[in-house]
């Protein structure tokens, strides 16, 4: 374990924080509705932990309380098969790798949604498995740095289980096994530390570094799929050339 890590400087993770509100609201709303199906019904946070990263996240977005409620009384209400996960794998412009998570209530709309934007902006719709052998599964955790050192947050970190350790401005990055998500961010609550964020992701295991030009064509690409409803996260190994 480093006190620096290079996951970030290639890592391409945009979520719900990049597009209006309303339609924040409505795809927290379905992460929510999904973590209380898959836990069971289970609508206790403290119970079920994917409930609670998509209440942390849904607070952190300021979605109204009610707007909750009425999302974990759906999941309650949803018979088998009416809300599913899925993952979508294929290929941006200039050959970048890309995972795109979605819940959807459809899935014939949704993949048909998602394979018209790879085919429209030059991209390859690919099968499962072509490209999430090129990215890792990963907690990461966020927390504010208030009073402590990274050395700090580093120790605690490590004898938690994490993996690695960044600075980001005011706040630190902990990255962790997905398994251990959980027990980690518990440990550095306990410990006084203010958890900003903590939820799963993909981190490309390589990158492809593209100039300013290309990158922007990528992002483009990607912009269009995070604006589909359905769409919770999208990730490449898009990585910038520096000047």
């Amino acid at each position: 374990m480093s006190g620096h890590s290079k996951w970030s400087s290639i890592k391409r993770e945009k979520g719900v924080a990049d597009v209006k509100k309303g339609q924040i609201f409505t795809k927290l709303a379905k992460a929510i509705t999904i973590a209380v199906k898959q836990g069971g019904g289970i609508a206790d946070p403290t119970q079920n932990f994917k409930l609670r990263l998509a209440m942390d996240r849904a607070q952190e977005a300021n979605m109204p309380k009610e707007n909750v409620v009425r999302a974990i009384d759906k999941a309650k209400g949803l018979s088998e098969g009416e809300m599913e996960e899925i993952l979508y794998e294929g290929f941006a412009p200039m050959g970048v790798s890309v995972m795109v998570e979605a819940v959807t209530d459809n899935s014939q709309r949704t993949t048909a949604e998602v394979k018209n934007i790879f085919n429209k902006l030059g991209g390859s719709f690919g099968v499962p498995g072509s490209v999430a052998y090129q990215f890792s599964q990963m907690g990461r955790v966020t927390v504010k740095k208030d009073d402590k050192s990274l050395e700090d947050v580093f120790l605690l970190a490590a004898d938690a289980g994490a993996e690695d350790v960044e600075e980001d401005g005011d706040e630190i990055v902990i990255l962790t096994p997905a398994d251990k998500l959980a027990a980690v961010r518990e440990s550095l609550s306990q410990n006084g530390l203010s958890i900003v964020e903590a939820s799963l992701i993909r981190i490309p295991i390589n990158g492809i570094q593209l100039n300013k030009e290309a990158a922007y064509k990528v992002d483009a690409f990607i912009a269009n799929l995070e604006s589909l409803d359905d769409v919770q996260k999208v990730y490449s190994n898009l990585s910038y050339e520096t000047d």
